[in-house]
């Protein structure tokens, strides 16, 4: 029998702070009110797609329509999940925790091809059958899936999706909402539905479509686009301020696109040819976006984000602009990875902050001939200028980016990655430093849809033999850490990126044999054999050892004309880039012959730029700022303000690091003036006295905050209760001297009330007589083992100074008030340890139900 969402969020799941739906930026709009209600999900845990740009945007771009809402859904911990099962409670939306089944819409984001097994994971739990076949009622919501797998290739996942999204969503998902609202106020039939979202530029109905034997898609009626077009929208950085989530997140921080598109032309690179033309956004629309983002998020550190930050000329403009604005904030920025030969001082002066950022290059090839047949356009110069400007300008540690498997390699090539670091790190000396060191990670290259590479075959064997020629390399030097991809995950990547529809049965039997999580190291050994096995049940394997084995080079495909005229699953998306200028290029990259970047120079004619697509959009550099100085953190103490404050109702699933992260933000939105501590990492002095056990409630926590400058109590406590939630009262404020010990230190005691229950009924008098028996035992000693694995024996009456019975709740529940010892010197008493003490002298098992703190005690009160 399902149960209510919020009995399922305890603090005995993993981070339940996770499925709140409450953080700083969610959107709540009445249900009544929308015509058209969406569920935009995720297919992973919370910490990676609460922190995804494409979530963010087209959460908040749908949340702008009139007479639509868009809820957000997450794949829940397996801790989670379980309860789902074992309860029967659908899987829910996490702000308006309805089930997802009484949506109208439900869109995943599938942005790697191993996630469509989360896809089916999330559908099951919510209840919702698997394929479009089975969902011909209209009680179902619509089902489809956008991001760069699905637009890319959608056919092996045709099956599960009543329609796929392609390209850009910021334009083309208001315009299936408005589709969507006139089709609900018409009544149309669910295959009516869809025939009217057919229509829809962007928009492909997998059902109107049917396989051919040679993989082919036809359409099967005679009122659907031939070919279905790719959608393109300009980017608007203000639709990237959002959600600030409680936990902790993959990229916790306020990422602004600044550019979208690519036209570097790199072969194997499936996003820069399923992104053109490149859209520069205007500076000042960056620069203001940052601004008002990290006042209104309270976040420490920005992102710009781009396909090639490098290729935005704006970028040292626009990074110092931001830094001279706000260097008074203490702020850092990170890039992503990035071009090496566009790094330079300019670039290393924006970077980082009072905390330097990591560097990531790419060089993708160990020689100049492997660079040069992917397109790469780098050469051995560019790239030790870049990573001896970056040693220059104090960076020791730099991570790189390298494929192995790339189209026309030799070993020699592959023997390059490690004699061009072993280059860089001789190059790269200076007197009185350590030497540079790297991080590298070594990755299988994988065809990909709508690449010149697309024909290309690879071969596990051969990645598992030139890793080991790598990995024995590498033993031979120093400052070296290589990371190698997993090689059975590259074919499996391959196998389904490239397939048709008839691997949707197999993708389903996968999922059932316990495939899901694919991309997370510690499932890979259950995914993968699960994988085999379904491959394996439905006789594909012979195509999979194609895959696995090798089955035909780039040389043999450039010299065959027929494997480059054969139809591809993928051929019915229109993605503005000319088919024949694939194979155009692939000749190129058998002849080692680069083509330039038509965004800044000639024009390969491609096809993308036109009508449908657009065109290049490349903003100038504008001039770069004087530099107005680094920031300094002011340490000045002028005065110290103590606060009582509460934590109740669902906040009590936060965590401790949680609530101090909570505090700082509020603090930076609320612009009050916080003293910062020094050195290489400075950091607001707020100092919570003590860690209140999780799912605990309490109306007595205290905190202390050290400020640069007068401000009076009243001030303060108005302008920071204005940047907290509501289940986070203020109680009262009171200023401390700033030479008094802060209240971690003089802490003594903690006065707690807790709920607490037996398996059979229970009088008040039991209870009553419990209480005085622990309060007249003088000894009641409990092992407890150190954080350094050492045995003690606590006697916890020592620890106890107060113990009252103060009324039963049912026959099974008491409620009873303690107070005892809770100094940060490790004398503590919890309430389980005072759930013990009442078991010993009533000898029978108790159940602790609900805590709550009543009062933090400081020394002399």
């Amino acid at each position: 029998m399902a149960i209510a969402v919020e009995k399922l969020l305890t603090p005995e799941i993993t981070k339940p702070a996770r499925y709140l739906g409450n953080e700083l930026g969610a959107i709540r709009k009445p249900w009544e009110t929308a015509t058209v209600r969406w569920v935009l999900t995720y297919p992973e845990v919370y910490e990676v797609g609460a922190s995804n740009l494409g979530h963010i945007i087209l959460y908040n771009v749908l949340n702008t329509q009139p007479r639509q809402l868009c809820d957000r859904a997450y794949l829940p911990g397996a801790d989670l999940c379980a309860k789902l099962r074992a309860t029967q409670t659908p899987l829910f939306a996490v702000e308006s925790r309805r089930p997802l089944k009484e949506f109208d819409i439900l869109g995943f984001s599938l942005s790697y091809e191993l996630g469509a097994t989360n896809i089916l994971e999330m559908l099951r739990l919510a209840g919702i059958p698997l394929t479009w076949q089975e969902r011909e009622s209209t009680a179902y919501p619509l089902i489809f899936a956008g991001g760069q797998t699905a637009t890319g290739n959608p056919e092996p996942y045709a099956d599960f999706l009543d329609f796929v999204a392609l390209g850009d969503g910021e334009e083309l998902l208001p315009e299936i909402g408005l589709v969507m609202e006139e089709g609900k106020n018409s009544g149309l039939s669910r295959e009516e539905l869809l025939l009217d979202l057919a229509q829809v530029p962007g928009v492909y109905v997998p059902r109107f479509y049917d396989m051919a034997q040679d993989g082919s898609i036809h359409p099967n009626r005679p009122d659907v686009p031939e070919r279905i077009l790719r959608r393109v929208s300009t980017p608007i950085p203000a639709y990237s301020i959002g959600l600030v989530p409680y936990v902790e997140t993959v990229h916790d921080r306020l990422t602004i696109e600044i550019r979208r598109g690519c036209t570097r032309g790199c072969r194997f690179c499936q996003p820069g040819m399923l992104t053109r033309p490149a859209r520069d956004v205007e500076p000042t629309q960056v620069v203001d976006a940052i601004e008002q983002g990290m006042r209104q998020t309270g976040y420490n550190e920005f992102s710009l984000l781009s396909l090639s930050c490098s290729d935005y000329l704006a970028l040292p403009a626009v990074g110092m602009e931001v830094k001279n604005r706000l260097k008074d904030e203490n702020i850092s920025l990170s890039l992503p990875s990035q071009r090496v030969d566009r790094f330079d001082e300019n670039i290393a002066n924006i970077i980082g902050g009072t905390r330097q950022s990591g560097l990531t290059f790419a060089p993708e090839a160990g020689t100049q001939r492997m660079r040069d047949i992917i397109n790469k356009g780098l050469t051995n110069e560019e790239l030790l200028r870049g990573v001896k400007t970056a040693f220059e300008q104090g960076w020791d540690k730099v991570k790189l980016y390298f494929m192995i498997g790339l189209p026309g390699e030799t070993d020699i090539d592959v023997l390059g990655i490690a004699e061009t670091v072993r280059w860089l790190q001789q190059e790269c000396r200076a007197s009185g430093r350590r030497r540079i060191s790297f991080n590298l990670t070594i990755s299988n290259f994988t065809p990909k849809p709508h690449t010149p590479f697309q024909w290309h075959s690879v071969s596990t064997s051969e990645f598992e033999r030139k890793q080991a020629l790598l990995k024995a390399e590498f033993r031979k030097m120093r400052g070296i850490k290589a990371n190698f991809t997993d090689v059975r995950l590259s074919a499996m990547e391959d196998f389904l990126g490239r397939g048709d529809r008839t691997l949707a049965p197999v993708i389903r039997r996968a999922w059932e044999l316990g495939a899901g999580m694919d991309a997370w190291w510690e499932s890979l050994e259950r995914a993968f054999a699960a994988w085999e096995q379904a491959i394996d049940e439905a006789g594909l394997s012979w195509k999979y050892r194609q895959v696995e084995n090798g089955d035909w080079g780039m040389q043999q495909a450039g010299e065959n004309q027929a494997i480059l005229d054969a139809p591809l699953p993928w051929d019915r998306i229109d993605t503005g880039i000319d088919k024949e200028w694939l194979k155009a290029d692939l000749q190129k990259a058998l002849e080692a012959a680069t083509v330039p970047d038509c965004s800044f120079e000639g024009c390969s004619h491609c096809g993308i730029c036109g009508v449908d697509f657009g065109h290049n959009v490349v903003v100038p550099p504008p001039p770069i700022p004087a530099f107005s100085g680094q920031y300094t953190p002011n340490q000045t103490r002028s005065k110290r303000l103590r606060v009582w404050f509460g934590k109740q109702g669902e906040m009590a699933l936060l965590s401790h690091l949680d609530l101090a992260r909570l505090f700082d933000r509020s603090v930076r939105r609320a612009a009050l003036p916080v003293t910062f501590t020094g050195g290489y990492h400075p950091g607001p002095k707020i100092a919570i006295a003590n860690a209140l056990p999780l799912g605990a409630t309490s109306s007595g926590e205290i905190v202390d905050f050290e400020l640069t400058e007068e401000i009076s109590p009243e001030a303060f406590q108005q302008r920071l209760a204005a940047q907290l939630p509501p289940d986070f009262p203020l109680y009262r404020i009171e200023e401390v001297g700033l030479k008094a010990p802060a209240a971690s230190q003089i802490l003594d005691r903690a006065e707690y009330i807790i709920t607490v229950g037996t398996a059979a009924a229970t009088t008040a008098a039991q209870w009553q007589d419990w209480v005085n028996a622990v309060l007249a035992t003088p000894i009641l000693e409990m092992e407890r083992t150190t954080k350094s694995g050492k045995v003690q024996r606590v006697n916890l009456r020592d620890r106890l100074f107060e113990l009252e019975f103060i009324h039963t709740q049912s026959e099974t529940t008491a409620t009873l008030r303690y107070v005892g010892s809770c100094r940060n010197d490790g004398t503590l008493l919890r309430p389980t340890e005072v759930l013990y003490c009442l078991e010993q002298v009533c000898g029978q098992e108790l159940e602790l139900y609900h805590t709550h703190r009543q009062a933090l005690l400081l020394n002399g009160e």
